[in-house]
């Protein structure tokens, strides 16, 4: 009897009735294989304007996932309702298999399965259907998925150590599910160079901890050195992900290796030195670390960090993993030569895409001098009496040669104007050419901020390396609820590594060519935090950073450029002296501390040229598009023509669907309002914007309906009932009449309860229901518009 109404069963029904008992009857544990809406993707941030909304409709979650082990997956199934065929999920399925990497992709509609196997052999049908009682058991599925990654018997053990977990019930998403295991697949492969290349924001820390924890507990490495740069870094992670190491683990301090610790972190520069007796690391045996994570490791190439050379290649038999957002290749570092081919790439633009990341959109600003140049008069002596070059001074030379007084005043108040208009106490970082320069900017804030920065000393302060007070409110500026300071000025020191999840505003008022450096800064604001409000970052550019974003390398593969030849050292030689890129200059105290000689001069004009906004398109270009214009788009894609938009919302019994739906795409009708005027409805926001339509506003179509004398074909109350719904769609719109708990307000509530009103004034909810879609049949008057 229920096969009969088996077309009637939603797609959830059909899950619970069949494809469950069907999935769990093959030998599928229901508690720790079988994960139901496992989510993948919670769908990109749409961001225009002030305004941010996720695009729900883009989010990704898979009917089924399954599991051999938990962290293991190796299969996917898609339902879907029996009004569909057995295969009609399959193109989802397959593409939600290729997310999570795995080789069985099933669909269902409650009939039957159809299969995809991507390990079928040569001659066999990739792809077949067979009844609910024939679903394939784990074990089958286990050898597909050893065939398919590559895993041969005596790996299993290593790959199948359990994962760290504790009380929060917290799942690594997909891509770190898959950068973990590959890492692990690739270890009991006996590979001995690793690079993991993931964006910042991403969560590499977290991930890296699972890695070392598995192969930890597996006795596979028995003591890991954690290798970063900055204390901040190593404090952090022994504070957080790596806290659940406990007593086995130390920070390296007082340049000693204290032997009986197994998870040791280091500030490279607490273990080398320039003198023989300041490298530590030699004081233990080349075998005593199995296993070297080098953190941030595209610096660990750079010149400058030489040390870090010496520390690889004396723990050379160790297993070695270098973790980066952004890979070194130039033609005289390379990350991929010395660690090989990453064995895992998860970019910015996948990241935003998904939805972990947070886009951005780009104000771009042009200072007259900047663009046009600046020629001293003949003769022309700065404040400090020295005659200036007789030359033209452009973008380049602003902050590193020549200083206009003017200029930082005028950057300043505009990121101020930008704050106040929006939320003065959002993080804000600005990047400056050097230390002089951001303490200049400093005290410009700090002058423009007014009593901002007079009720708190620490509402903007300058971190670079060389301000103890600066580096002391370093911790404070990346707690996600410490309010001071709002705004740091920096030059070097925050470019990587700092953990700025609140971070709103970036300015750069820095020339920076060398696109690590700027995937680096841009990654200070790509986290998300959705429960403060943060969703996506600006960026502010006064020196044409941002052109970078157009370079093809800003989030493309790493190409090898440094290729050794026979016999050379796998190590990358240092880049001689003065070449390279330019702003990877970071000593220990991560700030350009280099003399030299500047003008500095007062009283010469300046002013903005020109600025324009830019937002983080779909395909990960910035454009030049208005919130009124995407919603153009997005409503074009749902609805070709004004006929297709009027016959669904005529056929709709509900206009909160259509409006629902529209949400999916991140149009919030409320915030076109904004743009567009808040008198207007949503039935007359959607025409004019999408097919420009001329609007009228919900006044004018309630007072429309009033003239026809509609209401003369109802009684008494039924009448009054119906006059107060059509003032109520004037106020408030018309989703606020569709909901009955109106008729719990006044002035309906003084007439009698809902079902009173309902069954008295109308004779039963039909009626209502009918005189509900005929007033709004006059409100839209046919859908004639102004």
């Amino acid at each position: 009897m229920e096969n009969i109404y088996k077309k009637e069963f939603s797609e959830s029904d059909i899950c619970d009735k069949y494809i469950s008992p069907a999935i769990e009857n093959a030998g599928w544990d229901k508690m720790t294989q079988i994960r139901r809406e496992f989510p993948l993707t919670p769908g990109p941030v749409v961001v225009r304007g002030s305004m941010s909304m996720r695009n729900k409709k883009k989010r990704k979650f898979a009917d089924y996932a399954l599991f051999w082990e938990p962290g293991i997956p190796i299969g996917v199934v898609e339902a879907k309702d029996n009004n569909h065929s057995v295969s009609h999920g399959m193109q989802q399925a397959l593409g939600y298999a290729e997310i999570m990497d795995v080789p069985s992709a099933f669909s269902s509609n409650g009939d039957g399965f159809a299969s995809h196997n991507k390990t079928a052999a040569e001659g066999e049908d990739v792809e077949t259907e067979f009844g609910m009682d024939e679903f394939p058991s784990p074990e089958v599925l286990w050898r597909r998925y050893k065939q398919y990654r590559n895993i041969a018997d005596e790996q299993e053990d290593l790959i199948l150590q359990p994962y760290y977990q504790d009380n929060s019930n917290k799942d690594p998403r997909y891509y770190q599910v898959e950068a973990i295991n590959r890492t692990i697949e690739a270890v009991s492969r006996g590979q001995k160079r690793l690079l993991l290349v993931m964006a910042t924001g991403t969560g590499k820390t977290y991930t890296t901890f699972q890695i070392i924890w598995r192969l930890w507990k597996s006795r596979t490495v028995k003591r890991v050195l954690f290798l970063v740069d900055r204390n901040i870094l190593a404090d952090q992670t022994k504070t957080n992900d790596f806290k659940p190491f406990g007593a086995v683990m130390t920070k390296i301090v007082n340049r000693k290796i204290d032997p009986s610790y197994e998870i040791y972190l280091g500030l490279y520069q607490a273990i080398t030195g320039n003198n023989e007796d300041d490298k530590i690391f030699k004081n233990v045996s080349r075998d005593f670390f199995d296993l070297i994570v080098i953190d941030e490791c595209h610096r660990g190439s750079a010149a400058d960090d030489a040390a870090w050379h010496e520390i690889l290649d004396y723990f050379d038999r160790a297993i070695q993993l270098g973790l980066t957002a952004t890979p070194k290749e130039t033609k005289y570092v390379s990350n991929i030569t010395y660690f090989g081919e990453s064995v895992y790439t998860y970019s910015l633009k996948q990241g935003i895409a998904d939805g972990f990341l947070a886009p951005y959109k780009v104000i771009r600003i042009d200072i007259d001098k900047d663009v046009n140049g600046w020629t001293p008069p003949p003769g022309m002596k700065d404040d400090l009496g020295n005659e200036l070059e007789a030359r033209e001074y452009n973008q380049l030379d602003m902050d590193r040669i020549l200083v206009l007084n003017q200029r930082t005043k005028l950057v300043a108040n505009r990121v101020m104007q930008f704050l106040k208009a929006t939320d003065p106490f959002a993080k804000t970082i600005i990047f400056c050419e050097d230390i002089d320069h951001a303490e200049r900017m400093r005290k410009a804030i700090v002058n423009a901020a007014g009593k901002l920065a007079t009720d708190n000393p620490r509402y903007v302060m300058r971190i670079t390396g060389d301000s103890v007070e600066g580096k002391a409110e370093l911790e404070n500026f990346v707690f996600t609820e410490s309010k001071f300071p709002v705004i740091a000025t920096t030059s070097e020191l925050m470019t990587t590594g700092v953990d700025a999840k609140m971070c709103k505003l970036i300015v750069l008022d820095k020339t920076i060519r060398s696109m690590t450096t700027f995937k680096q800064i841009i990654g200070r604001g790509t986290r998300i935090e959705e429960d403060y409000g943060k969703m996506f970052f600006t960026i502010m550019d006064f020196k044409r950073a941002t052109e970078l974003f157009h370079d093809p390398d800003f989030d493309g593969d790493p190409v090898v450029i440094y290729e050794p030849g026979e016999g050379d050292n796998p190590v990358p030689p240092d880049p001689p002296a003065g070449d390279g890129d330019d702003d990877d200059d970071d000593t220990d105290g991560g700030d350009d501390t280099t003399t030299v000689r500047k003008y500095y001069v007062r009283g010469v004009e300046v002013n903005i040229l020109n600025e324009r906004v830019e937002y983080y398109g779909e395909n990960g270009q910035l454009i030049t598009e208005s919130y009124k214009d995407y919603s153009r788009n997005q409503l074009h894609e749902e609805y070709a023509t004004l006929d297709d938009f009027l016959r669904s919302w005529n056929n709709a019994d509900k206009k909160k669907v259509i409006i629902e739906r529209l949400e999916e795409h991140g149009i919030i009708l409320e915030n076109l309002a904004e743009e567009v005027g808040k008198d207007y409805g949503d039935f007359d926001l959607i025409c004019h914007i999408a097919f420009d339509q001329p609007p009228l506003t919900r006044r004018e179509r309630a007072e429309n309906v009033k003239k026809r004398n509609y209401f003369t074909k109802y009684g008494g109350q039924a009448r009054e009932i119906l006059e107060g719904l059509l003032e109520n769609y004037a106020n408030k719109g018309i989703v606020s009449i569709e909901d009955r708990k109106i008729l719990k307000q006044n002035p309906f509530k003084q007439i009698g309860t809902p079902k009173e009103i309902i069954n008295e004034a109308f004779g039963g909810l039909h009626n209502y229901e009918q005189a509900l879609r005929e007033l709004e049949n006059e409100i839209y008057n046919h859908n004639k518009l102004a």
